[in-house]
């Protein structure tokens, strides 16, 4: 559970940092060529660059969870047996109130 945190921490600061990072380096004249650029030019180039950059991460967030396996995570034995005595008692509490097309509307 803690890998997962983890993951998901890592990607949250990168997806608040790079979008900023890049901005601040158009902003500021850091990244080579940027200095030709128009400020129009300049702010279109940053913007889309953010978005990209941010679209990356969560491509790489999906990527890395996709990766993880699956068989390590099981679920709670005393959820499903809460979940099932439910579902059991939706279905016989159905059949003996009818099935749920027989019952009409009253306003």
């Amino acid at each position: 559970m803690a890998g997962v945190i983890q993951k998901f921490f890592i990607a949250s600061m990168l997806m608040w940092i790079l979008p900023i990072a890049i901005l601040y380096g158009f902003n500021h004249n850091l990244f080579p060529g940027s200095i030709q650029l128009s400020p129009y030019s300049a702010t279109m180039w940053s913007g889309f660059l953010a978005v990209i950059s941010v679209n990356m991460v969560i491509a790489f967030y999906i990527c890395m969870a996709m990766k993880e396996p699956s068989d390590k995570h099981e679920p709670d034995p005393a959820f499903l047996a809460e979940a099932k005595a439910s579902v059991s008692q939706s279905t016989t509490s159905g059949k003996v109130d009818g099935s749920s097309q027989s019952r009409v509307k009253e306003e």
